[in-house]
């Protein structure tokens, strides 16, 4: 398991130095952000990234990500240049030595949250979703960090009717197209695909959300045809057993990329994101880790979402603090695990 930790580039108030002196740390995950979505990324933009993160003390071995155009994900348009474009990015990032690339098919929406600094009882504030504020929002007049903000109310009223009209199955249909004309090529360059779960994993204002059940993998049979597997997504759900997926995927040699936070999940299905710790929230993070230890898991993996604590303020969800703290904890109990022959001890 590789330690990593999210970077958002030099506007990013969680500066590569201080990221370096998280111990457990080898190296961040990031992007080339100035290119428009659907666009080939310069080798020389990022060349000159991974020399900034390298000379850092760092490496970047994973992109997160490299976004799909929507004409892609609806099957209109420009969709096979976008489709072209987006496996010369692959080759691009290969030849840079990156190896893990995550990316979603979430329509128009990435992650949904119903507030951005919900105060917690301990007195820090979080991410949360309400499912009563979201039936009062209106999608076209709304936005979150990370949302591609490019598109006016009108324009964005019309991409959720043609979502709509579509539906799951032509967005089903949509990907399994996009998956077949990348996958040879990351295959070819050795570059692991890593999708992240939709979060949450239900429809958000009546769009359809896909990436939630055991149909993706069925796609393409290539171990480089993986997942981002998160555990604030898919572990929202009360019904589902988190751990067990990790130790079914895991087996299965598809977890490229772990995303581990804690969710409290409330009487209606509502959930606020809490400290990294297991009894913080619903989810049992040393259980988590144990099945990924006894896995054998070589992936990367990341503290997710976390806390604004301390006074701290950023942006909503990727502070230094709380993030710094969970990615310690998770590698305190990996290293416990390791000292214990944890996996030994089970055979």
């Amino acid at each position: 398991m590789k330690m990593t930790f999210r970077w958002y580039g030099e506007s990013d108030p969680v500066t590569l130095d201080k990221i370096r002196q998280i111990p457990c740390v080898s190296g961040v995950v990031t992007a080339v952000y100035s290119v428009p979505v659907g666009e080939v990324w310069r080798s020389e933009d990022i060349d000159a990234l991974k020399r900034q993160v390298n000379k850092a003390g760092l490496e970047m071995e994973v992109i997160e990500s490299v976004p799909v155009h929507e004409d892609i994900k609806l099957g209109k348009g420009d969709y096979k240049r976008y489709i072209e474009n987006y496996k010369e990015n692959i080759r691009r990032l290969a030849a840079a030595g990156v190896k893990c690339i995550c990316y979603n098919f979430m329509p128009v929406f990435d992650w949904t949250r119903s507030r951005l600094n919900q105060p917690l009882a301990d007195g820090s504030n979080a991410l949360a979703y309400y499912k009563a504020d979201v039936d009062k929002m209106d999608p076209a007049k709304i936005s979150l960090p990370g949302w591609d903000a490019s598109y006016s109310p009108s324009e964005m009223g019309e991409l959720i009717k043609e979502y709509k009209e579509i539906g799951e199955e032509g967005l089903w249909k949509n990907l399994e197209y996009f998956i077949k004309e990348i996958m040879p090529v990351a295959a070819s360059c050795d570059v692991n695909m890593a999708i992240h779960p939709d979060d949450p994993p239900w429809s958000v204002f009546g769009l359809p959300r896909i990436i939630t059940n055991d149909r993706f993998l069925a796609l393409y049979d290539d171990v480089h045809h993986g997942l981002t597997l998160c555990s604030g997504s898919l572990g929202c759900i009360k019904s589902n057993d988190y751990t067990a997926m990790v130790k079914k995927y895991g087996g299965m040699g598809r977890i490229h990329f772990a995303h581990i936070r804690n969710v409290k999940i409330l009487d209606d299905g509502s959930f606020e994101e809490s400290a990294h710790m297991s009894d913080c929230g619903s989810l049992d993070i040393v259980e988590i880790l144990k099945a990924y230890y006894e896995v054998g898991f070589k992936g990367y993996l990341r503290p997710d979402h976390g806390r604004m604590i301390w006074g701290e303020t950023g942006k909503p969800g990727y502070g230094l603090y709380d993030r710094a703290l969970g990615a310690m904890y998770m590698a305190g109990i990996w290293e416990t695990l390791e000292k214990a022959g944890f996996d030994k001890m089970h055979r």
